[in-house]
């Protein structure tokens, strides 16, 4: 996804009360990335309230003129390096509206979730934007089990069952409906 205008860049990550931050809306994707018992996440941020964190799979925006596949191969590329193509996708195998609260805005987004089994690789983080330079903090591959037992944020909080719908392909796509996943503040 393209990083913010020059104008719009120069007030993000300044905490607002919850009341003056702007609602945005947009589609996105999340690529779930296995590699055997082990998935690749994010350790996310919110620049505007320093030492908060949580873990994410890679994604993000879809761009005009993009399908939702074709967003997916572009931000597993952006985020982590790998290439891979619209046919090694598995999915969508869910979506969801989920609205983010942030300290400067609140994102609302419809998420289709895809996932690509790979053999481990070592992730480049070169393709990162502005903004994920800013906010990925760090990235590692967790083991599944290790995935049951942390008090970790991990989002999406259903990641383990999503995982295991990736061999249901009957029951895709899991309608998940909203769901509210806080970062810093209250929506």
């Amino acid at each position: 996804m393209s990083d913010p205008q020059p104008a719009e860049q120069a007030t993000r990550y300044q905490p607002l009360p919850p009341e003056q931050r702007p609602h945005k809306q947009r589609s996105a994707v999340r690529v779930v990335v296995q590699a055997g018992d082990e998935v690749l996440l994010f350790e996310d941020s919110d620049p505007g309230y320093p030492g908060i964190t949580w873990w994410v799979v890679p994604g993000g925006g879809i761009d005009p003129g993009e399908t939702a596949a074709r967003a997916a191969v572009r931000e597993v590329a952006e985020e982590t390096g790998l290439q891979i193509t619209e046919h090694q996708l598995i999915g969508p195998i869910s979506r969801r509206l989920a609205v983010h609260g942030y300290s400067d805005q609140v994102l609302e987004q419809t998420e289709d979730f895809y996932l690509v089994r790979v053999p481990r690789f070592v992730v480049d983080t070169a393709g990162f934007t502005e903004d994920e330079k800013i906010t990925l903090q760090s990235h590692r591959w967790w083991p599944l089990a290790e995935l049951r037992t942390t008090t970790a944020w991990i989002w999406p909080r259903y990641l383990l069952e999503l995982i295991g719908w990736a061999d249901e392909p009957d029951g895709w796509v899991h309608e998940l409906g909203r769901e509210t996943d806080e970062s810093t503040l209250a929506v």
